[in-house]
Parts: structure tokens; sequence; C-alpha cells
């Protein structure tokens, strides 16, 4: 072989080894569509484009989704009958799903997560005005029966763990009130705080909430009236008190309270209503630096971006961005760089950069599933 040979082999191998090392370096897009049942792969470029995988089947109406803290696997839950929850492997090269297995779920939840280990998978129930806990195997597996189900107030719509996996909460947007728990992390069993509710103003339907990232502060959004409520959370006890309230829509905003409604699995209710002009919050993330929070309204399909006072947890209301249509799920990057939206009246997704003042900037739209509505972001190094 001659030196010119030589050195196009030695190109043509460094460039194999440079690919191959990238692979293992990269981000993954998830995002749940009810309607068909299955969750959208995708793979996250550098400029944010996302490059569509396989869609992987899983049940209809599947909704929540939720990674283990060692991003090894990822949860879905599908809220059409039987109710089960899902276990996927993640191949950290290719941000390909396999399924491991499926478990019964106790309840419909809109809402999973798991504690910080990894080992119990929590589970919230609008329908069924209930959490659950369940264990999950070494193998990823969720266990078939529950540790725990435990009756909490009406439409009980999200359920997570603070960062010292000792105190676990659960908004009752029916009943307007917060569920405090400690939790026990060898036995995976909750036991209520004392006091075991927070009693929010009437009306307001507490629904999803996060955790500032050091621990300080849970910032609450209400369904019913688009308000983010910083909480102060008392490392000590667990506690939380309201701290402060910013409004998560435009100061010309026409929009006027609204109510709970019936959601996938629910029972009956009242009769129809116009909701054309409801207000209809729906999710909420902080930027992993913690400098600014987002939240949906579905109403008037927008997302509504604040500023954060690292120090009080004060929101300041920066801006309110069109987005897909009926936004119920979005997540952020792990860099912080961008942000992806799903609507469930959307056949698209919408990625956007995140600037250094907190302003949204569309960069890509992507073609999605029927009724997406959740999404989730998995970066590996």
């Amino acid at each position: 072989m001659d030196n010119f040979s030589k050195s196009i082999k030695g190109i043509i191998v460094t460039a194999s080894m440079a690919a191959a090392g990238s692979a293992l370096a990269g981000t993954f897009v998830y995002v749940s569509n009810a309607e068909d049942g299955d969750i959208g792969v995708y793979a996250m470029k550098a400029d944010g484009a996302l490059e569509p995988g396989a869609r992987v089947p899983a049940a209809k109406v599947v909704m929540p989704m939720a990674v283990s803290p060692d991003k090894r696997l990822l949860y879905a839950h599908s809220r059409s009958k039987p109710y089960a929850f899902h276990a996927y492997s993640i191949d950290r090269k290719t941000g390909a799903l396999k399924l491991l297995a499926s478990s019964p779920a106790a309840e419909s939840f809109p809402y999973i997560s798991l504690d910080r280990t990894g080992r119990f998978l929590f589970g919230a129930s609008y329908a069924g005005a209930v959490v659950s806990v369940n264990a999950v195997g070494k193998d990823g597996r969720v266990a078939e029966k529950p540790i725990q189900v435990i009756p909490v107030g009406r439409n009980a719509h999200s359920i997570r763990v603070d960062a010292t996996n000792r105190y676990v909460y659960t908004p009752a947007l029916g009943s307007d009130e917060i569920f405090q728990f400690r939790f026990d992390a060898k036995t995976g069993r909750l036991a209520s705080n004392t006091p075991s509710i927070v009693l929010m103003k009437a009306g307001t339907g507490p629904r999803h909430f996060i955790t500032s990232r050091d621990n300080k502060f849970v910032y609450l959004l209400s369904e019913l009236v688009a308000t983010v409520t910083t909480l102060a959370l008392d490392a000590k006890t667990g506690l939380l008190t309201e701290a402060s309230i910013a409004s998560a829509l435009p100061p010309d905003s026409k929009l006027v309270p609204g109510s709970p409604r019936g959601g996938v699995g629910a029972p009956g209710g009242p009769p129809p209503r116009d909701t054309s002009n409801d207000i209809w919050a729906a999710d909420l993330h902080l930027t992993p630096d913690g400098k600014f929070l987002y939240a949906t309204e579905r109403t008037h399909s927008t997302m509504a971006g604040f500023s954060v006072d690292a120090k009080t947890g004060k929101l300041t209301y920066l801006s309110s961005t069109p987005t897909e249509k009926q936004p119920r799920g979005f997540n952020i990057s792990q860099d912080g760089k961008y942000m992806v939206v799903s609507g469930e009246k959307s056949d698209t997704l919408s990625v956007y950069a995140i600037g250094a003042d907190g302003a949204l900037k569309e960069a890509r739209k992507t073609p999605t599933g029927k009724g997406s509505n959740w999404v989730e972001i998995v970066s590996f190094d």
C-alpha cells in the first residue's frame, strides 16, 4: 500500500471513529400520540431539527410518559381499558425504544413519574381520585400489583417527588388542594405529612407543578385561571407555603375562568357547556439553569414565558407566543437551547430556540401523530 492510500485509509478510519463517537452522544425526543396509540421517536440535531425514527406501538390513549433517572428506560401509560404501564428500553446510540413489558395499572392516570432511584412509579388519577405506587424491578418492569392506592381529592392531576426523594405532592384540580406526603424510599410507601393538604383558592384548579433546581420552591400551574403559584418548600418538614402568584395570560386576554372537565376516562359530569372562552392551562417547565419558566394555555394555544428570581422564586411575566393547537405537553432540551411543543389538535411539532432573554424563536416544524400530548427529551453525553 502506497503512502497516499495509507493516508486515505487513515482518514476514513478516523472519520468512522468520529461518527461512532458522535453516535454515542445524542439527544432524542419522544412524543406520545394518544389517538394513534403509539410513541414517536426523533433524533434532535445540533440546530434543533428533529429527524423522525420509527413509531413505536403502545396502546390507544397513550398519554403520560416518564424517563428513568439513569435514562435507560421510558415508561408510558395508556388510559384506555385495560389500563396499563408500558416499559421500554432506550438504545443510547440510536434512541430506539424496545418494549420490555406491559403491566396492569390501577386506574386511568393523566400523570406518571418516578422516584429519584427509579425503583418506584407514581400515578395520579383524575377520574379515580387516587394516587398509586408500583415497584419497579431491576429489569425495569413495573410490578403488576401496586404497593399502595390512596384516595385523594377530586381530579388528581399530577404527582412528583422532591429533589431529596423524601416528599411527594399531588394537586387535586377539582377540590383545589395539594396533598403532601412523606415518602419512604426503602419501602416505596407514602404517608400523609402534617398538615396533609395545602388548600388553594377555590376555583383555581391546581394541575401540574415542578420543583426548582435548588429544591427551595415548587411552581404550580392552575388550569382554570392560568396562574403559576410559587410555593416555598421547607427543607426540614417538606411542607409548602404560598409565596407569590403570576398570571400566564397576556394583559389583554379576554378569557374567563374555566371549570373542571370530564377528561379521559372520567365519568359523566354536568351537561356540556360552551367552553370556547374558558381558560384552560396545561403544562409548565423550567429551563435547566432555572432562569426561565414556561406554561401553556390550550384555548388560545399560547406559550407564556416568565423570568425567575432565584432568591425569592418570584416570577415576572415576559410574553406569550402562539404555538401548536391545544398544547397539552412540551419539554426543554437538557442544554436549555431548544423547546419542543406538541398540540393535541395539530399534526406538527414545533421546535423553538430559547434566547438568552428567554424569548422563543420558531426553529423547525416536524410532522407528528394524532393526539400528540406528552413530550420527553433524553440526552446522552
